[in-house]
């Protein structure tokens, strides 16, 4: 039989349309989606709502919206969306057993949201791991390390581990040891100290920083150097207070001692021993 396309066409019409329309919803839809969440996120921005959560309510927003499109288009085809929705229900009950983990992760995201333990831009030290927050995901949280590596920490190892929060108080403490000889002069050493906490203006003055004897070591008298610092400057005054410790207790002439152990050597004698006969 030879091939009508003008009975094909006929034939074919109330399915192309439907479909056609389908897709073009689909496109227009994901368009709509993209652009209503980000103007959620901007308003939340407006509205002085913390990074993590706008975040976290645009990808929520994004993901609902684009289930409701996609339900529509099929219904645009000609599909039940009442067996579609009943459908999509089994299959997230059978997900849900199989991604166990991933629904954990995703509600420890939802229990760091609406905690705050941490937010974008602290500080902090999560399941061993420490730098700055980048970003708080559904399911992982985005750590930046101090030598600038990315790492992904999952949700539930979070809030399951010691969150350790550096910028909840807005300054942290830093503690430093630093010894000199036994010889050397312990009040000089401790002004040498006191000195170049106070010409750093990253340390505060309030809470005072302390410079105190810490031990007397096997080979060195030890200070305890405790300046407080805002948390962006933690590692200035770190790099900065050892680079002046080893500066000036050169120049005045104080040592850093390190670890020596005397060894006594004692030469014992040889018994000569007289063997007789009998």
């Amino acid at each position: 039989m030879p091939f009508d396309p003008l009975s094909f066409f006929v034939l074919a019409t109330p399915y192309i349309l439907p479909v056609l329309g389908a897709i073009i919803f689909f496109f227009i839809g994901r368009i709509i989606a993209r652009r209503l969440s980000e103007f959620i996120a901007k308003l939340m921005t407006g509205r002085g709502v913390d990074a993590t959560l706008v975040g976290f309510t645009q990808n929520l927003a994004y993901i609902v919206l684009m289930a409701m499109v996609i339900i529509a288009a099929l219904n645009l085809i000609g599909f039940e969306t009442t067996s579609i929705v009943a459908v999509m229900g089994a299959a997230t009950l059978a997900i849900g057993f199989a991604l166990q983990d991933s629904l954990a992760n995703f509600a420890a995201g939802v229990m760091v949201i609406f905690f705050r333990p941490y937010k974008v831009g602290d500080l902090v030290e999560i399941n061993g791991v420490f730098g700055a927050v980048k970003e708080v995901q559904l399911f992982n949280t985005i750590i930046t390390s101090p030598d600038n590596k990315q790492v992904i920490v999952a949700n539930s190892s979070a809030i399951g581990d010691n969150i350790v929060n550096y910028s909840t108080n807005g300054h942290v403490r830093l503690d430093m040891v630093f010894g000199i000889g036994y010889g050397d002069d312990l009040l000089k050493a401790k002004g040498i100290l006191e000195n170049i906490l106070s010409s750093q203006s990253e340390v505060l003055e309030n809470p005072a920083p302390s410079v105190t004897v810490l031990e007397l070591g096997d080979s060195s008298v030890n200070f305890a150097v405790r300046p407080f610092v805002n948390v962006a400057d933690y590692w200035t005054v770190h790099f900065n207070t050892h680079e002046q410790v080893k500066l000036r207790f050169d120049a005045e002439g104080i040592s850093i001692p390190y670890p020596t152990q005397d060894i006594n050597v004692a030469q014992l004698g040889q018994w000569q021993t007289d063997t007789r006969g009998i």
